[in-house]
């Protein structure tokens, strides 16, 4: 005897024989022969293990207790019980157990991007069932569907559904960066090798249209090199540092002409440094010294001059006017008194014309 007990939350598929013979609702069943019952929670699809939905869907008794969901190719249904999402489903056919409200969205994933109610569940969804894809702040997203070009996106967090379509997004960084070209060996018209680094500074203004270009950055160091290796080429060593602001705006034109093809704008620009072989750069040093050192003399020269002149000019005014040489002499006195630690004075007279005599003068 088989004696089976069916709680609220299952129902029962009855097999007699090994073939099926109904659906048992919740109770207490008796069966004597060779019966066997498969448990089904109520609040998941059938999966019977011992027959296929086929058999139960032709069956015109059960076929009054279950629902039956086709989920076509290319498709996916959002399923929920009694208001609450349960479950994904993806392409097949389903059978429900009437128990409960259920609800399905069906959804068409040809065009794979989720939104609205799909949205509001995807971090219920399986991790495999769809890819997200995220815009930083300062990015910008080109959005392809099997690798043609569909649309830009905004910053933000985007998801879409793993299905037919292949689903890729490359990220554009739009903000002000800037860029330096190491310096390169340049020869120039007098056969002289310098090495010169250039640093600019660059804007994507469409993302669209800028990852078009293969490496356009690498596009934009090339331009540079140009630029300055004919530059370089057509001026002499002394030109290239007399005019190193000629130099930058030779090659910021040239740049800027080159960033416009690839939807680039070039701000700030300009050579970084000019790098010297070492004897020439000694050679260099050699001639800035002797050329400080003439500078030097020929101030020390002015200087002298200066010096004497004034000399004279004070001595010819000593010598028109006795007073002016008298207070020059005290003055003179005084600076020798403030080197001296003590001075005697023997005898009578004035103090004065003593220490007058002491430099060899007379009191006038």
């Amino acid at each position: 005897m088989l004696k089976v007990t069916i709680n609220e939350n299952q129902r029962g598929l009855l097999y007699k024989s090994g073939r099926f013979s109904g659906i048992l609702t919740p109770g207490s069943y008796f069966y004597l022969g060779a019966a066997e019952v498969e448990l089904l929670p109520v609040d998941e699809y059938i999966r019977p293990s011992r027959c296929t939905l086929e058999t139960l869907t032709s069956d015109p008794a059960a076929s009054k207790s279950i629902n039956i969901l086709n989920v076509p190719d290319g498709c996916v249904a959002l399923h929920y019980l009694d208001g609450s999402f349960r479950e994904l489903l993806r392409a097949g056919n389903y059978a429900f157990f009437r128990v409960g409200a259920h609800r399905f969205k069906l959804i068409d994933i040809s065009e794979p991007r989720i939104a609205d109610e799909a949205l509001r569940v995807v971090d219920k969804l399986p991790p495999d069932s769809y890819t997200e894809i995220n815009v930083g702040e300062f990015e910008r997203g080109r959005l392809c569907y099997d690798n043609r070009f569909v649309g830009l996106l905004e910053p933000g967090r985007y998801y879409f559904w793993n299905g037919a379509v292949r689903v890729s997004c490359e990220t554009v960084d739009i903000r002000k960066r800037q860029y330096t070209v190491a310096g390169q060996e340049l020869l120039t018209s007098d056969k002289i090798s310098i090495r010169i680094s250039f640093v600019f500074c660059a804007t994507v203004t469409d993302p669209k249209r800028a990852s078009e270009a293969a490496d356009f950055v690498g596009q934009l160091y090339t331009a540079v090199q140009l630029a300055m290796r004919d530059y370089v080429g057509a001026h002499t060593l002394d030109e290239i540092l007399a005019g190193r602001e000629g130099l930058s705006e030779f090659a910021a034109g040239k740049l800027a002409k080159k960033a416009e093809e690839l939807f680039v704008e070039v701000g700030d620009a300009g050579v970084r440094d000019i790098i010297l072989p070492g004897e020439i750069r000694d050679i260099m040093n050699t001639v800035l010294t002797a050329e400080k050192r003439a500078q030097a003399n020929v101030i020390t020269r002015r200087e002298e001059v200066a010096s004497t002149r004034s000399l004279l000019n004070t001595a010819k005014l000593m010598d028109e006017n006795k007073t002016l040489y008298r207070l020059k002499e005290l003055e003179y006195l005084g600076k020798i008194c403030e080197q001296v630690g003590s001075i005697t004075l023997s005898g009578q007279g004035d103090i004065l014309a003593q220490l007058a005599a002491l430099i060899g003068s007379d009191k006038k």
